[in-house]
């Protein structure tokens, strides 16, 4: 644990830097928050701006706002005029997220919807350049079946925790890790798209519509 820390401290040291409106969220969210380790933080953020920037989406879509640090980050790499949806099941917070959108940077790109994630899928209409997965474990899979045919041919969805802590080569059965191991079999069998998991953090696929 303590060289996990001290390379995470390194790389943080070594990529550019988490601006501070995205420190100080990160931050509160540290303090604030139950399961603050679902909050995307510096590394990954940094990556999801990069990775927005090279796939230069006019139209993305987020499931799973939790305090909209992963939000904040696409719409920091897509350009003017683009549009980011993001889905959040808890309406606790709907009111402090549209106050952070309207007063972060990029953050007039961002709509968010309140609801179920997989219900709202089906009446957001396509098509989609872009879709980050970050939501119920349990439903990757149906997640994935329903966004695949609402993504352009060339689009991309990347998945977040898809190495669940290393559980899904460990003899877990709880059903998230289920979950996670069946969208992550189910993506391998799909010739219709390419992937790759990257170990970064808990896992994080990358996938390409064909």
């Amino acid at each position: 644990m303590k060289m996990e820390e001290e390379l995470q401290e390194y790389i943080e040291n070594h990529i550019s830097a988490e601006p501070p409106h995205l420190a100080r969220l990160y931050r509160r969210t540290q303090l604030t928050r139950l399961y603050p380790r679902m909050c995307s933080g510096h590394i990954q953020g940094r990556m999801l701006k990069m990775l927005t920037q090279m796939i230069s989406p006019a139209r993305v879509l987020e499931l799973g706002t939790f305090t909209g640090y992963s939000a904040l980050c696409m719409a920091e790499g897509m350009k003017p005029g683009t549009e980011l949806h993001t889905v959040e099941i808890d309406d606790e917070y709907a009111d402090d997220l549209r106050e952070l959108f309207a007063a972060s940077p990029g953050g007039e790109k961002i709509s968010l919807h309140i609801g179920d994630a997989l219900e709202l899928v089906r009446e957001l209409p396509g098509p989609w350049d872009l879709v980050f997965i970050d939501a119920n474990k349990r439903h990757y899979s149906e997640y994935y079946k329903a966004l695949l045919p609402l993504v352009a041919p060339g689009g991309y969805i990347i998945a977040d925790n898809t190495l669940w802590s290393g559980k899904v080569t460990e003899n877990c059965s709880d059903a998230q890790t289920e979950g996670i191991r069946s969208f992550n079999d189910l993506v391998a069998s799909d010739p219709a798209v390419e992937k790759v998991i990257l170990p970064l953090r808990d896992g994080m696929t990358l996938i390409r519509k064909l």
